[in-house]
């Protein structure tokens, strides 16, 4: 006798796995949050280029750079993260490791940022943190898979 067949799954498609499901969604989410740190810090740079006023350092701080050269380099890596956000969401190959890259060098930034803007430096870490744990999962694997 026959046994009844099930349909066969599409041609390379894997069978569902919720932590897949969880990559794919947290690499879109972190396409996203490049985006808006990007703004952020675009954002941060035009204050404190505009004005040397805007933020006021708490204590004394190792790295003294003037305010408008922080907010050249926020502006700067502002705009980068921005384009590598878009690249992300486009499932760009090359927007992968430049977002993993660009993520670590905005937690480096806000690190040395945080005399002037503490909550928000601590924000924009946090932030940066999830998107390299999100860019760094792939979601075509499984761990069964390489086991």
């Amino acid at each position: 006798m026959a046994q009844p067949s099930t349909p066969a799954a599409p041609r390379g498609s894997a069978p569902h796995d919720s932590r897949n499901a969880w990559a794919a969604g947290g690499a879109m989410f972190a396409g996203v949050l490049l985006l808006v740190d990007g703004v952020f810090a675009i954002i941060k740079g035009i204050s404190s280029i505009a004005d040397d006023e805007v933020y006021t350092r708490l204590g004394s701080y190792v790295f003294k750079f003037d305010l408008t050269a922080w907010g050249w380099i926020h502006l700067i890596l502002g705009i980068i993260l921005v384009v590598v956000g878009i690249g992300v969401l486009k499932v760009a190959a090359w927007a992968r490791a430049l977002g993993v890259a660009f993520a670590a060098c905005s937690i480096i930034l806000n690190f040395m940022w945080l005399p002037y803007t503490p909550f928000w430096a601590i924000i924009s870490i946090v932030i940066d943190i999830f998107v390299i744990w999100a860019l760094c999962t792939e979601p075509g694997r499984s761990r069964s898979a390489t086991a």
